[in-house]
């Protein structure tokens, strides 16, 4: 086992790795070029641990879709126009990945890791207001029920329990809530949190465990001999390192580019709002399935977030997305109102999409004392602990709860 560990990124999957190698009893340190009062995208996410989301988001259908829903300017996907090679390389990519065979590869694996991580969750200690009473996905029309309804028979094959209802079954589900919906898909498994509790209690966990945080701190390249990483050169001096895990987020790419590694990786741009007093307060969390939305109930308020939009690393607010978002929402809910959300900033982060809908997670060929945990997409916080899990695991030289053949960070090299 290695005794000095080295994280690049301070996201809710570096915080993850550092609690489970602290908690082996190795010595962290954490570098992040952002403040410690920072809010990027483990913080604004929707704050959803989710089993059902089983499918990558590379799927047979999601070219045609996408592409369609590049013409609405409130549409739950777009891809900014311009001549960017790597965008290209990943469009080419995605597309060769969306195949049915893919998908059935990848599905059991994504959910052994979901499940594994729910488990981490329910087991990791730590105080972050944890609320197990599932998801629904909801639908407005009778068609995507029906499509859902074949999602729900998959999910039950595969162990991860789910249930079709009718409008009047969905709404005693939840009956604090008025929903215009013809029925949806029930996951019990499902859960939700505040990201930002979840955040601060991983921090003062890991304060408490010794683990050194360098904010602020840029990367700026590596000491390099025998294809081991001796040391990080950093915006604040050189670091010395034993081991180093790349969780760098949507900067992961760059810094695995100037490491001569092939991870190729998007931005995906997600906005939320949330409501402080909302009129109505549901208990579970839910998908509004047509519009891609997410709604989760949190500590009394109410957070709507949604979109894949893909313009680099612009971190601006399209608002033309936000009223898509507002617009969508208000037609599920009938008791809200565009309005509500006048007042409310809305909140924009980027989640690195790798082009095959799998995260990057393991070890690579190129460097001894190199690994990768990034590339979770919209997937971030719900399968977090079990990536953390999954690394110090393999630090320690024992063998994964989760095969890691399709997140090879080599896989596309």
């Amino acid at each position: 086992m290695p005794t000095q560990i080295t994280i690049l990124g301070a996201g809710v999957i570096g915080l993850s790795t550092a609690f489970y190698c602290a908690r082996r009893g190795m010595q962290v340190t954490i570098i992040d070029q952002k403040p410690a009062q920072r809010d990027g995208c483990s913080f604004g996410n929707a704050g959803m641990i989710v089993p059902s989301h089983f499918i990558p988001l590379a799927a047979p259908g999601m070219v045609k879709l996408g592409l369609k829903w590049m013409w609405n300017p409130e549409s739950p996907f777009y891809i900014k126009p311009r001549l960017d090679l790597d965008l290209l390389a990943w469009a080419l990519h995605f597309w060769k990945a969306a195949t049915k065979q893919r998908v059935d590869a990848s599905t059991p694996v994504l959910r052994d890791l979901s499940l594994l991580s729910r488990q981490c969750f329910e087991k990791i200690g730590l105080d972050f207001g944890l609320v197990k009473n599932g998801l629904l996905m909801l639908c407005k029309q009778q068609h995507t029920l029906d499509e859902e309804a074949q999602m729900a028979a998959k999910a039950n094959t595969l162990g991860i329990p789910a249930q079709v209802l009718d409008a009047k079954a969905t709404a005693a589900l939840d009956p604090n809530i008025t929903m215009d919906v013809c029925g949806s898909v029930y996951f019990p498994k499902d859960c939700h949190l505040p990201p930002g509790r979840f955040i601060s209690a991983l921090e003062t966990e890991l304060t408490r465990l010794g683990v050194e945080f360098l904010w602020e701190t840029e990367v700026k390249g590596f000491e390099i001999e025998n294809s081991t990483l001796r040391a990080i050169k950093t915006s604040k001096g050189q670091i010395e390192c034993q081991e180093v895990i790349l969780c760098g987020g949507v900067w992961s790419a760059d810094l695995a580019k100037s490491l001569e590694l092939k991870i190729p990786m998007q931005a995906g741009k997600g906005y939320s709002l949330t409501l402080p007093n909302p009129t109505q307060l549901p208990e579970l969390c839910s998908i509004c399935t047509e519009a891609r939305l997410a709604v989760t109930p949190m500590d009394g308020a109410l957070r709507v977030g949604g979109t894949m939009e893909m313009a680099g690393l612009d971190e601006s607010i399209t608002l033309r997305r936000v009223r898509g978002i507002t617009r969508s929402f208000a037609s599920y809910f009938p008791a809200f109102h565009e309005n509500d959300f006048t007042e409310i900033k809305p909140w924009s982060g980027l989640r690195p999409v790798s082009p095959d809908g799998m995260p990057y997670i393991g070890r690579t060929q190129r460097w001894k004392n190199l690994t990768l945990a990034t590339g979770h997409a919209m997937m971030g916080l719900s399968l977090a602990p079990a990536t953390g899990m999954i690394v110090s695991a393999l630090l320690c030289g024992e063998i994964p709860p989760v095969a890691l053949d399709l997140m090879s960070p080599d896989r596309f090299a």
